[in-house]
C-alpha cells in the first residue's frame, strides 16, 4: 500500500448563509457538468469515441470558475463513470451518469485557496472575485461547498492535521451498552445515548434476514426467481445497514459536542472487547452480544474526540456496573436501575457503570453524596447533521 493511501486526514464542516455568489457559482459549475454530460454522450454515440478526462477537460470549461475548479467538475463525471463500470458487473440495473444538474458543488484545490486575516478566500476565473469566508483555522487543502437540502455546507479537507495540545481539564467516563449506545459521566452529569431506535432497527434486520432466506430457500438454484429474492435482499439490507451507521454517526457525534461543551479533556472508555470471548446467555441474549457494535462506537467517539483535542484512554470495565459508587459494595443489579442493598443508593445502572469508569482511571473511589442530578438523555433524531457548524 502506497505512502499516499495511508494518509489520514481530517474534514471540518461549516454552514454558510445561502447568497447570490455562491448561487452563481454553484449554477456556472451545474451548466459545466451538464456541458460534459452532453458532449461526452454524443460522441459515444455518433463517433463511437469515449473520451479521455484530458480531452474533455480542454473542450470544456468556463470563464467564471477557476480552471482547477472546472477540472475538479470533469473528474467529478469520469469518478461517476468509473464507479458505474465497477458497479455494472455485479448490478445489471445499474445506470452510468446521463443527468444534467443545473446546479452543482463547486470545488477549490490548493492552487486557488488562501487563508489571511482570519478569511479563507477562493479565487474564481479571470475577471471575477474571490469567494471571501470568515475562517478560524489554518490552511486546507481542498474546499468543497455544496447543497445539503437545507442550506450551503463548506467541507475543508486537510491531510495530517495537527492535533491541538491537550491541557488539564475534565474527565469524563464512559459505559459503552447494548440498549444504550453509551452513557457518560462528568463527574456531576450523566449523558445518555438512547440506542431504543438502533436496536428496534437491529431486530427488524434479523427478521427480514430470516424471511426472505426462506424464501430463497424455496427456490430451485440459478432460477429468476432465486436470483430476484437474492437481489432485492441485499437492497433491502444495505439499506438498513446505512440507517445503523447513520444513527451510530449521528449520537456519537452528539454526545462529543455535549461533552466539548462541558469542558471535557479526557474522555475515558470501558473496554469491553473481549465480552463475547466464551458466553453463553441464551440464543437471543447471545445473539444481541454478538450483534452489539461496540468496536463501531468507541471508534466513532476516538476519531471524533480526538478531533476535538480530547484525549481518549481505555479502562478495564470489569464489575463497573455492580458496584457501588457510595459505599464500594457489588450488586448484581434486576433491571435498567440499580440499588445498593447496603446503603440504599439508587441510580441509572450505566450511569453507575459510567461513574465508576471514571473513578477507575482517577485511581481512587469518590463517594457520591447527596442526591445525584437525573440524567440527561439525548434520543436519535432523523434530522440532525453529522458534524455542526456556525451560520
Amino acid at each position: 500500500m502506497s505512502k499516499k493511501a495511508l494518509a489520514k486526514y481530517t474534514v471540518r464542516k461549516l454552514n454558510i448563509d445561502k447568497i447570490e455568489q455562491i448561487d452563481a457559482l454553484a449554477l456556472a459549475s451545474g451548466e459545466l457538468y451538464s456541458m460534459v454530460v452532453s458532449r461526452f454522450w454524443r460522441t459515444v454515440r455518433k463517433k463511437g469515441i469515449w473520451l479521455s478526462p484530458a480531452s474533455m477537460m480542454r473542450w470544456c470549461n468556463s470563464n467564471k470558475l477557476h480552471a482547477h475548479s472546472a477540472d475538479a467538475v470533469v473528474q467529478c463525471f469520469f469518478a461517476s463513470l468509473k464507479s458505474w463500470s465497477v458497479l455494472k458487473k455485479t448490478n445489471t440495473d445499474a445506470k452510468p451518469p446521463h443527468k444534467r444538474h443545473r446546479y452543482f458543488k463547486v470545488q477549490w484545490k490548493s492552487s486557488a485557496i488562501r487563508v489571511k486575516d482570519g478569511f479563507l478566500m477562493l479565487s474564481n476565473g479571470k475577471g471575477n472575485d474571490p469567494l471571501v469566508i470568515s475562517w478560524s483555522w489554518g490552511m486546507p487543502k481542498l474546499v468543497e461547498i455544496g447543497w445539503n437540502g437545507i442550506g450551503y455546507v463548506l467541507r475543508a479537507t486537510y491531510l495530517n492535521d495537527p492535533k491541538p495540545i491537550i491541557t488539564e481539564g475534565n474527565i469524563v467516563g464512559i459505559d459503552l451498552g447494548e440498549i444504550h449506545i453509551a452513557v457518560a459521566h462528568n463527574g456531576t452529569d450523566c449523558i445518555i445515548l438512547n440506542g431504543r431506535k438502533l436496536r428496534s432497527i437491529k431486530q427488524y434486520q434479523n427478521k427480514l434476514k430470516a424471511k426472505i432466506s426462506s424464501k430463497i430457500d424455496k427456490k430451485k438454484r440459478g432460477s429468476k426467481r432465486r436470483k430476484r429474492l437474492m437481489r432485492s435482499k441485499n437492497k433491502q439490507l444495505n439499506r438498513i445497514k446505512n440507517q445503523i451507521n447513520d444513527i451510530s454517526h449521528k449520537q456519537t457525534t452528539k454526545l462529543i459536542s455535549v461533552l466539548e461543551s462541558k469542558g471535557a479533556k479526557t474522555v475515558v472508555i470501558g473496554d469491553v472487547r473481549d465480552i463475547r470471548q466464551n458466553i453463553d446467555y441464551g440464543k437471543k441474549v447471545n445473539q444481541k452480544l454478538h450483534q452489539w457494535s461496540h468496536g463501531q462506537t468507541r471508534s466513532q467517539i476516538t476519531y471524533k474526540a480526538e478531533r476535538k483535542g480530547i484525549t481518549v484512554v481505555l479502562v478495564n470495565e470489569a464489575y463497573t456496573s455492580q458496584t457501588c459508587p457510595c459505599c464500594g459494595h457489588k450488586h448484581k443489579p434486576q433491571g435498567r436501575n440499580y440499588k445498593c442493598n447496603a446503603c440504599g443508593f439508587q441510580y441509572h445502572r450505566d450511569g453507575v457503570g459510567a461513574i465508576n469508569i471514571r473513578n477507575k482511571y482517577l485511581g481512587n473511589v469518590i463517594p457520591v453524596v447527596g442526591v445525584m442530578s437525573s440524567p440527561i438523555g439525548i434520543r436519535y433524531k432523523p434530522h440532525n447533521l453529522c458534524s455542526s457548524g456556525i451560520r
